[in-house]
């Protein structure tokens, strides 16, 4: 009885000190596509995720009620870093869904016109807003209605102090009329949530730059902001701890660094390590949810646990050829080309034995080689010859038509019947990164689906006769790229193939642009007028150092353009079900397809193929 009328007590005070209005809430889904159209149209970056960005505590005073129903309030904001543009989990401010829906295209429109960086969150904001305004006249009617009815909902200023009171007035003033604000008071909390700006991003160097008024921290600030310099992480709630003699257990907050996403928390750097191996710390904490930090004594080297992905024994490794290759790779914030960065192993699969084609996939073998074998036999008419079989009549009415206006030159009349001549080159290069381990259902991983695909691709080309090869990639860092040998364009496709291929076992991580360079090398070099380069992956560029997120789509992106400066085509078929944020900026939007059903995938690659060079019969 207790646990009942105890949670309807909860369900009722938690619903009244709620200020939002659950009835309108417009939810991030409902408006994903929305906003990513209006913000690339308007200008915002293409290689940018737009995303739902995970609410995150931020110190401001509570009402009464808030207090009684212990609520923390989580409050889903928008901000922006190179990687991504966060827009709120769902949007309930306003009494209607129109207005929420507007208040979501209004922060998708400030955040394509800006880098994402501040200097003074409140100024910057304002003219950010006058601005857009003056770019797009047509926003002023949508503006003014959010605005009004934003500032009609902010509280009352009769409960605030007087410093409180002041600020709670300039924000309003800066929302109304933007840019007529220049000072703001310092006070204890920060005001309410100003959901008509963007916010800074979340990463905790920003967060750590928020000023205090104690200059006994002065030395403790100095190291949070030299281990805030080492995280790049733009996700994550981070906290700050009082420390016990600070006055009155609050924080000083100053618009000209920003508003606190949290309450305090005392610093933890723990020990410095300055090995190579930082890259790998920063993209630990790029998965982490929320960043704590908190004074603590430095902590014993011998106490020091490292945690990584280990390579197989040598003994139980695939087998590599040479010393490596090294590679180069493109840093996008810097805008240049790494000379020798990576270093890229060609290697063979282990295990492998020469095997034939496995039973369960002959029957579709044998019709998947027909239909090749009749693409290998067609034969076409050329037209307009001097010399040929038949009378060429469009050829020759067209000549007979100009000859009876002005004086003609007799051009080609006859056609000639040739046969098919197909002078091209195919390289499949194959993702066999980890995530091909996962499975599809009870029997079939999408390692076993790649191996199918891979079969079958080639028995299809053997049929045809082109030439083509196939590899393999996937890799740990920038020193292990792995790129695995099932069969080069000099080699035949026999038992030999049929058994590496069906040697390959899932790998690591997925650095697509040292693989695509590689790749690129090897098929550039083959002395035919076509070249096309297939990818076959089910997931975006990644690995465990800095190379995720844009770093990879970018170096990726570089790696396609190099291909196609060299008269490569390439294609990337994939069954990744996120494919289309990343794949049109990477290979346009008729340089990929995607497989709704993985499972479809050995059929589906064939006649891609054929798809792919029939038009060069």
């Amino acid at each position: 009885m207790e646990e009942w009328v105890g949670g309807l007590w909860h369900k009722y005070i938690t619903r009244k000190a709620n200020p939002e209005f659950d009835e309108a809430r417009v939810t991030f889904d409902e408006v994903s596509k929305s906003v990513g159209m209006v913000f690339r149209a308007l200008g915002g970056d293409v290689v940018k995720r737009v995303e739902a960005a995970t609410g995150r505590e931020y110190l401001t005073r509570k009402t009464f009620l808030q207090k009684i129903s212990g609520d923390n309030q989580l409050v889903s904001l928008a901000w922006q870093d190179h990687e991504s543009l966060r827009l709120p989990e769902s949007l309930a401010v306003f009494p209607t869904t129109e207005l929420n829906y507007d208040l979501y295209i209004w922060l998708s429109v400030l955040a394509a016109n800006h880098s994402g960086k501040f200097t003074h969150w409140a100024k910057d904001n304002q003219q950010l807003v006058v601005e857009v305004l003056e770019s797009f006249p047509s926003l002023h009617s949508r503006y003014n209605r959010l605005a009004q009815s934003f500032v009609e909902l902010r509280a009352d200023l009769s409960g605030m102090s007087e410093e409180e009171a002041q600020m709670e007035r300039l924000i309003r003033q800066s929302i109304l009329t933007p840019g007529s604000v220049s000072d703001f008071p310092v006070v204890n909390f920060a005001p309410k949530a100003v959901y008509l700006w963007l916010y800074p991003s979340a990463s905790s160097d920003e967060v750590l730059q928020a000023q205090f008024d104690e200059s006994s921290l002065e030395e403790q600030e100095k190291e949070q902001q030299k281990s805030a310099k080492k995280t790049k992480n733009s996700r994550k709630e981070a906290e700050r701890v009082e420390s016990p003699d600070e006055r009155n257990g609050m924080m000083i907050f100053r618009l000209e660094s920003m508003f606190s996403w949290s309450e305090f928390s005392k610093l933890d750097r723990g020990s410095d390590d300055s090995d190579e191996d930082d890259e790998d710390y920063e993209r630990t904490i790029d998965d982490l949810d929320k960043i704590t930090l908190a004074q603590q004594q430095e902590q014993q080297k011998s106490a020091q646990i490292k945690v990584d992905l280990d390579l197989p024994s040598a003994s139980e490794d695939d087998i590599p050829l040479g010393d490596g290759i090294k590679l180069p790779e493109w840093d996008y914030r810097k805008q240049v080309l790494l000379e020798d960065h990576c270093l890229l192993q060609p290697m063979l699969p282990r295990d492998s034995k020469p095997a034939k084609l496995p039973v369960k996939l002959q029957k579709t073998a044998k019709t998947i080689q027909a239909q090749f074998e009749q693409l290998q036999s067609v034969r076409y008419w050329l037209k307009a010859q001097p010399q040929g079989e038949e009378l060429d009549l469009a050829a020759w009415l067209d000549f007979h038509v100009e000859s009876k206006t002005s004086a003609t030159a007799e051009k080609g009349l006859f056609q000639s019947f040739r046969g098919n001549h197909r002078d091209l080159s195919c390289l499949l290069l194959a993702d066999l990164s980890m995530s091909t381990d996962s499975h599809l259902d009870d029997d079939n991983r999408v390692i076993d689906v790649v191996k199918d695909s891979l079969l079958l691709f080639g028995e299809a080309l053997q049929a045809v006769g082109d030439n083509f090869a196939m590899y393999g990639f996937s890799s740990v860092k920038r020193s292990n790229v792995r790129f695995t040998m099932l069969k080069n364009f000099k080699e035949k496709y026999n038992d030999d193939v049929r058994g590496r291929i069906q040697a390959i076992k899932p790998g690591f991580y997925t650095r697509m642009g040292a693989a695509i360079r590689q790749a690129t090398k090897v098929i550039a070099e083959q002395n035919t007028s076509e070249k096309l380069l297939l990818i076959l992956t089910d997931g975006k560029p990644n690995d465990i150092d800095h190379y995720e997120g844009r770093f990879g789509i970018e170096d990726t992106h570089q790696a396609i353009c190099e291909a196609k400066r060299l008269g490569i085509k390439p294609f990337c078929i994939t069954i990744d079900v996120d494919a289309q944020d990343y794949l049109p900026y990477l290979f346009g939007s008729d340089g990929f397809t995607q497989i709704l059903r993985p499972a479809q995938l050995p059929m589906r690659l064939p006649q891609l193929y054929h798809q792919l060079t029939s038009q060069n019969s």
